[in-house]
């Protein structure tokens, strides 16, 4: 039975109690908001009074309701759904059409010949990478992703399922690779707010490099140390929250942010920047015991990327 459809129209929200923004020597891209699965866009509420009224951004959020991912499960219908090759059309059809409408009312917010910046929570990253992919970017000149699974689950891992069925297969093999570049840049954000462990394992011996330094030499890591990432021999909590990393990245004793591995989150071309201390979601954060990627404090070491 088919959802009703609400009303598209994109999120602006105003806050009357804020100070003016500051001014600055020019006006800066209008911001499009892409929530992640799960999440309404009234969860970014916060993260919009900040980049509007703090730092002068204008801001839409797409307009995404949790009823609407209910939707998603049209693809049970889909044989792809169950052999892991699951394609994003039909399924997605109805997000990318919100961020059709989000990028519309953002063109409206847009100096004269300015560009558009993309900030993809989430699963919200690699959705504006697909928007990107079938609708162009030749008006963006950023895309931010905070807390993104960027990249495919393993194959061939016991008790490793793939959570989207291949629509990240999809992405890695059909969406542009990431850049950093003049035209367009790619700003992918991961959090450090819990090591995941294993069930079984030895505390002494499952210390390993949170980043792959292999990588090529486009991507450049920035990471940002507080006193939220030092080593802590596993909890129950740990072990829990590292089987959620193995189903994203294949291995549990990795950093992330509750959700998403920090490994995960960033791709290679990217500008790839990791901060400690920063959970996944809006939905049970706190701007001061558990900031999470939009939290003015978080918003604090990544902002210089959208204002310049």
């Amino acid at each position: 039975m088919a959802l009703p459809t609400p009303p598209i129209s994109p999120l602006t929200i105003p806050n009357p109690n804020s100070p003016s923004p500051p001014s600055t020597a020019a006006s800066p891209r209008a911001t499009v908001v892409l929530p992640g699965l799960g999440n309404n866009s009234g969860d970014y509420r916060g993260l919009c009074w900040t980049l509007r009224d703090g730092y002068g951004i204008p801001t839409v959020v797409a307009k995404v309701s949790r009823l609407d991912w209910f939707r998603n499960a049209a693809g049970l219908l889909d044989s792809n759904y169950w052999r892991g090759t699951l394609r994003p059309k039909p399924v997605l059809d109805w997000y990318l059409e919100r961020v059709v409408e989000a990028v519309s009312e953002a063109r409206k917010l847009c100096p004269q010949g300015g560009s558009l910046a993309l900030i993809g929570h989430s699963a919200g990253g690699w959705l504006a990478r697909l928007y990107m992919e079938e609708f162009g970017w030749s008006d963006i000149s950023l895309l931010i992703t905070l807390g993104t699974p960027h990249l495919p689950a393993p194959k061939g891992l016991a008790g490793v399922i793939d959570q989207t069925r291949g629509l990240l297969d999809y992405v890695e093999k059909h969406c542009a690779p990431a850049v950093y570049t003049s035209e367009l840049k790619y700003i992918c954000i991961a959090g450090r707010y819990i090591r995941g462990a294993r069930f079984l394992s030895n505390p002494n011996s499952d210390i390993i490099d949170h980043i792959d330094n292999n990588k090529g030499a486009s991507e450049l890591v920035i990471t940002e140390r507080t006193v939220g990432s030092a080593p802590v021999a596993p909890t129950m909590r740990s072990r829990f929250i590292g089987q959620g990393y193995k189903q994203v990245c294949g291995k549990a004793d990795v950093w992330g942010d509750g959700v998403v591995p920090e490994i995960s989150a960033h791709l290679d071309g990217a500008l790839n920047i990791s901060l400690d201390g920063v959970y996944h979601s809006p939905v049970g954060s706190d701007d001061t015991l558990r900031p999470w990627y939009g939290s003015p404090s978080v918003v604090q070491k990544w902002i210089n990327h959208l204002l310049n």
